[in-house]
């Protein structure tokens, strides 16, 4: 059963712009918290941001003032805005909920997000 989809990645020059965006369950947007991690090539995967059921966000140093996280409830979609793109923000970006509902995590396919000089 598939919990978490994720759309919107693609290829953008330097500077530019993308928005991802993650339709999850009913069940898991209603009760987890959610976030957005990525994996750059070569590298481990890392937390970019999340959101708590209660809308407290957090972001990690390297996207603070560039990426926005929100949630649209009305869709139970979550949308990762990214503005000022940079050469390093290329990865592949997962959607990801929990821990809940017996979990630890929730994981979404996956997205290319390619960012070129």
């Amino acid at each position: 059963q598939v919990q978490l989809v994720e759309s919107g990645g693609g290829s953008v020059q330097a500077g530019g712009s993308l928005k991802l965006s993650c339709v999850a369950s009913t069940a898991i947007f209603s009760r987890c918290n959610m976030g957005w991690y990525r994996q750059p090539p070569g590298k481990e995967r890392e937390l970019v941001s999340r959101i708590s059921t209660f809308g407290t966000t957090t972001y990690a140093d390297s996207v603070k003032g560039r990426f926005t996280i929100s949630q649209d409830h009305s869709k139970n979609t979550l949308h990762l805005q990214m503005n000022s793109l940079k050469t390093d923000d290329t990865a592949v970006y997962y959607c990801m909920a929990g821990p809940c509902m017996g979990r630890s995590a929730y994981w979404g396919q996956g997205t290319q997000v390619t960012v070129s000089s």
